[in-house]
């Protein structure tokens, strides 16, 4: 099994050492932390936030409601296509039945 890789992302002004599996994983956490900052940086210019930890309160809040966002969509869509597949089933019963 292959050595887990050690690399260094800075989020918020702080370095954190992560171990990753492969470099695809480093690539996601790479992009994860620029987002991140991104994100800092956009709520420290739109609002009147002097403490990091509030920063990033927000940006976990960001980052969580989207996830949620679009699991409740998921679970709306799936449950649409759910009953169009049974409407279907039902409209090809009665075809076959004649």
């Amino acid at each position: 099994m292959a050595e887990p890789l050690k690399i260094k992302v800075t989020i918020a002004g702080r370095v954190y050492p992560i171990n990753v599996k492969n470099a695809n994983e480093e690539e996601g956490m790479r992009k994860a932390a620029n987002h991140i900052n991104d994100l800092v940086t956009k709520f420290e210019k739109n609002y009147a936030v002097s403490d990091k930890q509030d920063v990033l309160a927000m940006c976990a809040l960001q980052f969580a409601s989207l996830i949620e966002i679009g699991s409740i969509t998921k679970d709306q869509d799936l449950i649409e296509v759910t009953e169009k597949i049974t409407k279907l089933g039902a409209l090809i019963d009665t075809h076959l039945e004649k």
